[in-house]
């Protein structure tokens, strides 16, 4: 299965976007699935649903900075490097999808607002544009991993 596939599968079983995404990078850097569920939990729904950047995007950047950050020891130009593909990572995900910021993303609806949240809910917001969120996600940090 796919990256972008096996991420969709995580969300669809009650992962929130951040997990989902960083779930299917982390075990290639050493971190175990259940490390990377509970070290993204934080970032679902917009940083613990604030709405404010996108979940999918916050666990892909975690991703791009397992692959390229800098730690302790490394040369101050990973860090760059990790900034560079983060500019990228926003451009292309903007060019798809037209913001990074989930309320923005979700139609100004707040899901904190039960109005909203059923809202959301009943435009199947969070099955289709969120999957599709999280699969660009994946396929954006794959291609910028693999440069």
């Amino acid at each position: 299965m796919k990256k972008d596939e096996k991420a969709v599968e995580y969300f669809r079983n009650k992962f929130n976007c951040s997990q989902s995404v960083l779930a299917v990078f982390g075990q290639d850097y050493g971190l175990t699935e259940n490390e990377c569920l509970k070290v993204a939990c934080a970032f679902g729904g917009g940083m613990g649903r604030q709405q404010h950047t996108c979940g999918a995007v916050t666990g892909a950047l975690l991703a791009l900075g397992l692959n390229s950050g800098k730690g302790i020891d490394d040369p101050e130009e990973k860090k760059s490097i990790t900034y560079l593909k983060t500019r990228e990572f926003f451009e292309e995900f903007i060019r798809l999808n037209g913001s990074v910021t989930c309320l923005e993303l979700l139609d100004g609806l707040n899901m904190t607002n039960p109005g909203d949240y059923d809202k959301i809910v009943e435009r199947k917001l969070f099955d289709v544009r969120c999957e599709k969120f999280v699969s660009d996600a994946v396929r954006i940090a794959e291609r910028l991993i693999s440069k």
